[in-house]
């Protein structure tokens, strides 16, 4: 046989009609991954970018909300680090915290540090539990969301009273801070918080949902007035985006392996779950009896035993050879003489019923059926044909 010799198929190995059979669920599924991946590539190139980003004018950018206070004389300055940001920190800024939940621990400890005795203002836009009570001692983070988004004031803080209805409904939040305003109640929790500072003019607001902020929804309700007095009420604004350039920001602090990763890590793990128990379930259904396979071709019972006496043969095997003999005619025997099979094997329960069936003496009958080996083959050849011969009077009598 040469070296680039193909081995022909048989007759058992699967058609390209099997093969696609077998594998069209999966070419299936990944077809439409691969198109739903493809489209939402396509649809994302699209997207809006630049959330929160004053510069940015698309519908989830601010920059409408930093021109207006442009206008107003109050400056507005992006910062991407933590020291640029706990440097700005005065009486005369506000720094606005566009994604505080983006901090670790020690960025949000050296922060809070920075601006706890500035006399500014410090606005958290929607932070939840990792970061809020960290920024905002005495206040923290409830597990339910706003069921409505626009909500009214309901609390003596002039700003929320002149804006009036705006749309703060996302994150509430319990308050045990003394002497703060809580605005925008949605079922008893406010979603909009004013902390004054322990000393100095300075206060913390927590506000619990960007949308006021945002280029999209700044002339609905009193989105644009909210946002203008909690923004202007001092000259400058330093707008803080939290950035993974960051050279503070690769320290993770305290936070354990599953804080660090990306949120709904656990619903995205358990459909992958289902997914999986689901295909699982798919390719280990029975619905009904098994198909029996074609064999690639029939072999007659008689070759069968040739086949298996020519290795007895070969190995000199008289003794399993006779073994067999004897136990097969012994399984033979038993219900004729109403003996069970399962004791067809013991000489107390086969020898006593044989030799009565046959009204003979026991004794040969137990030699020859579980007698020794034969010691050569014309032994084994007269072993078989008394086996045999007994059988038949058995069947006879």
């Amino acid at each position: 046989m040469t070296t680039g010799t193909t081995l022909p198929s048989t007759s058992v190995s699967p058609t390209a009609r099997q093969v696609w059979t077998r594998a069209r669920g999966v070419v299936l599924a990944a077809v439409i991954l691969l198109a739903a991946a493809v489209v939402i590539a396509v649809i994302r190139s699209g997207a809006e970018r630049g959330r929160l980003d004053p510069r940015a004018a698309d519908t989830d950018g601010s920059r409408a909300v930093a021109e207006l206070l442009e206008d107003r004389g109050v400056s507005t300055r992006l910062v991407t680090t933590l020291d640029e940001a706990s440097a700005a920190a005065g009486p005369d800024t506000t720094l606005l915290i566009a994604v505080p939940d983006l901090l670790t621990d020690s960025q949000q400890s050296r922060l809070h540090e920075a601006t706890e005795a500035s006399g500014g203002r410090t606005v958290l836009v929607a932070p939840g539990p990792p970061s809020v009570s960290a920024l905002a001692p005495g206040v923290t983070a409830d597990a339910a969301l706003s069921l409505d988004s626009t909500l009214t004031p309901r609390c003596e803080l002039p700003a929320a009273r002149r804006a009036g209805s705006a749309d703060t409904g996302g994150l509430r939040y319990h308050v045990t801070a003394r002497a703060a305003d809580t605005c925008y109640p949605e079922d008893g929790l406010p979603t909009l918080v004013r902390v004054p500072a322990a000393t100095g003019d300075g206060d913390t607001v927590v506000l619990g949902a960007p949308d006021i902020l945002l280029n999209s929804s700044l002339d609905e309700q009193g989105n644009a007035s909210l946002a203008l007095q909690l923004l202007g009420s001092r000259p400058h604004v330093v707008w803080y985006l939290p950035s993974l350039a960051d050279d503070s920001a690769p320290d993770s602090g305290n936070r354990s392996f599953f804080e660090l990763l990306p949120s709904g890590w656990f619903w995205g793990t358990l459909q992958l779950f289902v997914a999986g128990a689901l295909a699982a379930l798919w390719r280990a259904r029975r619905l009904g009896p098994l198909v029996p396979e074609k064999l690639p071709v029939a072999i007659r019972a008689s070759e069968t035993v040739e086949g298996r006496a020519r290795l007895y043969r070969k190995a000199n095997a008289r003794d399993r050879a006779a073994a067999a003999l004897r136990s097969t005619t012994r399984t033979r025997l038993a219900p004729l003489v109403g003996v069970p099979v399962s004791r067809a094997h013991t000489p107390e329960a086969l020898l006593p019923a044989l030799s009565a069936h046959l009204h003979g003496d026991g004794q040969p009958l137990h030699t020859l059926l579980f007698g020794p080996p034969p010691g050569d083959d014309k032994a084994l050849i007269a072993l078989t044909d008394q086996l045999d011969a007994l059988e038949r009077e058995v069947r006879r009598s």
